[in-house]
């Protein structure tokens, strides 16, 4: 499936495909835990679905933690 997002971080829309059935999606959007709801998503994937965070962002908003 794809997913737009906007970035909790910075603001910008991202669109990712995902390997997820919509009963995934149900499951998570009806309360289930995403680990369990997605479990062949990587993390860095879930969080995607949370945040609209890509990896990238990710990384660069750790650095930028670590330089503080």
């Amino acid at each position: 499936m794809t997913f737009t997002k906007v970035s909790a971080w910075s603001g910008k829309v991202h669109t990712l495909e995902l390997n997820v059935t919509q009963a995934q999606v149900n499951m998570w959007r009806n309360g289930m835990v995403i680990q369990c709801a997605m479990p062949q998503l990587q993390a860095w994937e879930r969080e995607f679905l949370i945040t609209g965070m890509t990896q990238e962002e990710w990384d660069e908003m750790s650095a930028q933690s670590k330089e503080a």
